[in-house]
């Protein structure tokens, strides 16, 4: 029996060519599944727009950039992955599309280019001690997709804590002058009152870690079921990737409190 490789809602094949006890099983993706896209689309926008949310534009603008970016995506992917060195470009580019995408979230200044380090910091070491320690397959199919799942939550949680302690700085600025009258440093200062808030970026995780199976079923622990692994299997490979995901989230929050606090990104 074969490694099980885990991606985003995708198993690789599991087992030999001929098949095991549990034969991959695979979505449709026929005109049916396109109408339930839409739909669901259209259900957010609807909704957005009774409930007066003031998103129902944006649902579907995502849902049409994520139509033309996944498609461009899969087929891009099919000749990465043939070589691990354009595959570890891909990642490189990765990582700077998620910079990018957080230090909007967060600041128009260039200084939050400095983002790209709590979202490279905790991801890159994790995927090549995985690698290394044949976790992992070396090969483009198995790092791309395991990347992009711990890149994907660096950078979400490095906006979610920027976004918070951004807000919260402002609406307590008095303390933090009034901090600075006393002789604190600037770092010192800020942390104290951008840390709590900071934190709360690590709610999702933890909530996601500690109910899983419970609540939810997570893609990776499905994708592996459709491809064929066993439940024992799957349960395996997703409890890994939830702990990963804790585990490089926590880093990149704590980062974050250090750039945002010592002022090297400018809210």
């Amino acid at each position: 029996m074969g490694w099980p490789l885990v991606t985003t809602g995708v198993c690789a094949r599991v087992g030999d060519d001929r098949g095991g006890d549990n034969p991959p099983v695979t979505l449709n993706a026929g005109p049916g599944l396109a109408v339930a896209a839409a739909l669901a689309v259209l259900l957010a926008a609807t909704i957005a727009l009774l409930a007066r949310l003031g998103t129902a534009r944006a649902a579907v603008l995502a849902a049409t950039r994520a139509v033309v970016q996944l498609g461009a995506v899969s087929l891009l992917i099919g000749v990465v992955v043939r070589s691990l060195g354009t595959s570890a470009l891909f990642v490189l580019l990765m990582v700077a599309v998620a910079a990018f995408t957080s230090a909007r979230r967060l600041t128009r200044h260039r200084s939050g280019w400095w983002v790209v380090l709590p979202i490279a910091a905790g991801p890159l070491p994790v995927v090549v001690l995985l690698v290394v320690g044949r976790v992992v397959p070396a090969t483009g199919i198995a790092v791309i997709p395991t990347a992009g799942i711990l890149i994907g939550g660096a950078m979400t949680a490095t906006s979610l804590a920027g976004r918070r302690m951004r807000d919260e700085l402002i609406a307590r600025r008095g303390e933090v002058e009034a901090a600075l009258s006393l002789g604190f440093l600037p770092r010192d200062a800020n942390v104290e009152i951008a840390r709590p808030s900071a934190a709360q970026a690590l709610v999702p995780a933890l909530d996601q870690t500690r109910t899983v199976g419970l609540v939810t079923l997570p893609g990776a622990y499905v994708g592996m079921l459709l491809g064929g692994a066993s439940p024992i299997q799957a349960g395996a490979v997703q409890l890994l990737v939830l702990v990963l995901l804790l585990a490089v989230e926590t880093v990149a929050v704590a980062l974050t409190v250090e750039l945002v606090c010592r002022g090297l990104v400018r809210t």
